[in-house]
């Protein structure tokens, strides 16, 4: 079954305009077109597009994506590199959540604080009543 791209951008939550931006950066090669030249995307390009979403979300480069889409033009036997690109990347995200778990304990601390600051201010404030 084919979708067209007004189809695709509701069910992956994405304006046409960035799937055609996505398609002219080479991140979906891979999309057939009917005899009007309209776009049909197959479920392998639903996959496909929701592994560019995902990667996307985590931030990977442009440039990371274009490169596993043309390792995998070329066949399986670049299978490692395109593994060695996600390691790599994977790698990156793994360090930002460890920035991030740092800040939200810094943050939980400073919530606490104002938490014990408010008991404090009520307190007075019914000692004053």
């Amino acid at each position: 079954m084919g979708y067209s791209i007004k189809e695709v951008s509701e069910k992956v939550g994405l304006p046409t305009h960035t799937l055609r931006y996505y398609e002219q950066e080479g991140l979906l090669p891979f999309i057939k077109r009917d005899a009007n030249r309209n776009r049909i995307f197959d479920e392998n390009d639903l996959t496909w597009l929701e592994l560019v979403i995902c990667l996307r979300k985590t931030g990977i480069a442009l440039s990371e994506l274009r490169e596993i889409v043309e390792l995998t033009k070329e066949g399986d036997w670049t299978i490692p590199n395109r593994k060695q690109i996600l390691e790599k990347h994977k790698e990156k995200m793994m360090e930002k959540q460890r920035d991030l778990d740092r800040a939200f304990q810094k943050i939980d601390v400073k919530i606490e604080y104002y938490n014990q600051l408010e008991k404090q201010h009520q307190s007075e404030m019914s000692k004053a009543d």
